[in-house]
């Protein structure tokens, strides 16, 4: 049927490739290098029911052409696929427009070369997109920034695609369904281009201000209305709320702002009112609603404390109220933000000892948690110790265990280091804590791959305490038990 005159009998074959690919992989794959070369060449079919088609079967087996990167096909589908972008119809130009979105997810870095040409197909099809196509570029210039991340920062490729779509920005009222997509896709971008994405920053940061304050308001109006409607005895008196997706993706694009523009944000809040509504969003009864509000709040708290720091103890106990780990995303965010706000209010953290302790304790051992609450549990819980070690090492043997085997697995990095040097400071306030636990500790400190000095030397001291406490024969016993692979990784960081 591939091979068929009948187009419509054509259509169907290459419909029944590209739904067996899934399936049928392992017995596709020799067959691969003729039929690639023969789906490409039907992305030029004069039947545009072919090509749409042939899009989709190609965006199935895409990871194959990705795996030969300087590859003849690697070249000739990015070319072909770019060219039905910019098809006359709008059926070819969706399917196209999709197929390659998944192709960016494959590909990732090796798109960096094709740049121009896909950019300037994307500009050009802003010009011919309309409705639901525009959306599914949207998607596409988001994937592509997800993709090959800051190399979207080179100056001609930052205007080239922000032009366009601030351009869209300004056209589209308030009020408008499609600024949900739009602004997911600026927000992708906004990340990769980091520092590039300044002069774009005001105008973006204002308006999302102006959508959440916008969004707060109606709610307010609508549940006043509901409560005056059942004051006069009505009946069904459910306040009539505004789309909170509107407050979702502002909230969510403010926090990618925060965090790709740090250094430049400060301003912006300083002449808002987002402090006061992060505050209301907090709390906010919509769950989606608090989890973006937790990590805008965490981003804010890292980039511009001192615009939050007079009310930042009005955000604690919302915080501790959001502990339930049963809404693992909202729950997960709080935590995250704690963590933040630990960093920044010393020891002023110790007052909430007792209230958020026992919460961060039961997280931590809870039964199969999902890997990022409890990766984040746990440095907030090692960051808490960075000024209350007193106040929690009390309780180390309750966590210490899961707290090391959630932490092994994740890479150095900054919020790792403060979360372990936390935990020194707690093991060197309470060494019975983690008595019983010591090999996984252990097994934890060598998961570093390169310490900063600082935490090198913590790390010492602590193995260098235990042996001491425990005495030389014991010690040699402890030592015998450790894997051959831990013992040697110990034995050449510390001497064991």
């Amino acid at each position: 049927s591939l091979f068929s005159d009948q187009w419509e009998v054509k259509e169907s074959g290459i419909l029944a490739l590209g739904a067996i690919a899934e399936g049928c992989m392992s017995g596709m794959t020799q067959h691969l290098p003729e039929l690639i070369p023969y789906l490409i060449k039907s992305l030029q079919h004069p039947r545009s029911l072919v090509r749409s088609i042939t899009c989709w079967s190609l965006s199935r087996y895409c990871h194959f052409v990705v795996q030969d990167p300087q590859g003849q096909l690697f070249n000739q589908l990015i070319k072909e696929l770019l060219g039905r972008v910019l098809d006359k119809n709008k059926r070819v130009q969706e399917a196209a427009c999709s197929a390659f979105a998944t192709f960016e997810e494959e590909a990732c870095q090796e798109l960096v070369p094709y740049m121009p040409e896909i950019l300037g197909t994307f500009v050009e099809a802003f010009n011919r997109y309309q409705a639901k196509n525009l959306l599914i570029l949207y998607d596409a210039i988001g994937t592509l920034a997800d993709s090959v991340g800051g190399n979207l920062a080179e100056p001609p490729y930052a205007e080239l695609i922000m032009n366009p779509l601030m351009s869209k920005w300004s056209q589209l009222r308030d009020d408008d369904k499609e600024l949900f997509p739009l602004l997911e896709c600026i927000s992708s971008v906004a990340t990769a281009l980091h520092t590039a994405f300044f002069p774009y920053c005001e105008p973006v940061f204002q308006r999302c201000v102006r959508l959440i304050s916008h969004t707060l308001t109606l709610s307010q109006q609508a549940t006043s209305t509901a409560a005056r409607t059942a004051q006069k005895g009505g009946k069904n008196a459910v306040p009539d709320q505004p789309d909170k997706d509107f407050l979702i993706v502002a909230l969510d694009l403010l926090s990618e702002l925060a965090e790709a523009m740090s250094d430049y944000i400060d301003p912006l809040v300083s002449q808002s009112n987002i402090v006061q509504l992060v505050y209301i969003c907090a709390q906010d009864t919509t769950n989606e609603v608090r989890q973006s509000t937790f990590a805008l709040l965490g981003d804010l708290v890292k980039a511009c404390y001192m615009h939050l720091q007079q009310d930042i103890h009005q955000f604690i106990p919302i915080l501790a109220q959001n502990l339930n780990p049963e809404l693992v995303s909202v729950c997960n965010n709080a935590i995250w933000a704690l963590g933040e706000v630990s960093m920044k209010i010393g020891d002023q953290m110790k007052q909430y000892v007792p209230i958020l302790l026992p919460q961060l304790i039961h997280v931590m051992n809870r039964e199969r948690p999902p890997k990022t609450l409890l990766e984040n549990t746990a440095i907030t819980l090692g960051r808490f110790g960075l000024n209350c070690s007193a106040e929690v090492s009390p309780f180390l043997a309750d966590f210490i265990r899961p707290w090391c085997m959630s932490l092994r697995n994740v890479r150095d990095n900054e919020e790792k280091e403060s979360a372990f040097r936390g935990i020194c400071l707690m093991v060197n306030c309470n060494p019975q804590g983690v008595a019983n636990f010591f090999i996984f500790l252990c097994d934890a400190i060598a998961s570093w791959q390169t310490p900063s000095e600082q935490l090198r030397f913590m790390f010492g001291r602590i193995i260098y305490a235990f042996k001491a406490q425990v005495g030389q024969e014991n010690w040699s016993n402890f030592v015998a038990q450790i894997p051959p692979a831990l013992k040697q990784r110990l034995g050449m960081q510390y001497q064991l």
